[in-house]
């Protein structure tokens, strides 16, 4: 595998790099990720993303707007209502290649866990 992220982090400027860290700080927040994960299903209300994750409207609305902030989603009035939707692709790409590969390393963590236990229980001492 190749990295070719490397080379054009290297060429971006130092504010263009601070704005990189905003992006990923943004995207540190659990109840962000929540937001995302309830997004990836299709444009949502305010108030429709709110019950999904199960916190007030205005919680999730300042959550939003950070996102949107950010170009992660986007906004767009109707009405009295608000309704939010997935504005840049690469988040979904983004989200998959880092919950991909946390979901194998606990899977690979659990499967050492149960050869250790299934050692112990065999009786093996070195376990």
């Amino acid at each position: 595998m190749t990295n070719d992220a490397a080379p054009l982090a290297r060429a971006l400027p130092p504010e263009a790099l601070a704005y990189v860290s905003d992006y990923f700080r943004v995207l540190s927040e659990p109840m962000r990720l929540r937001i995302l994960n309830t997004l990836c299903a299709g444009e949502l209300s305010v108030g429709e993303v709110a019950q999904h994750i199960d916190s007030s409207i205005a919680n999730t609305s300042r959550h939003l707007a950070q996102m949107a902030q950010y170009g992660l989603i986007e906004r767009e009035s109707r009405g009295n209502s608000a309704y939010y939707r997935i504005a840049d692709p690469s988040v979904h790409q983004l989200c998959e290649l880092v919950c991909g590969s946390l979901v194998r390393r606990f899977d690979a963590q659990a499967g050492t866990h149960k050869a250790l236990r299934k050692a112990r229980t065999a009786g093996d001492p070195a376990a």
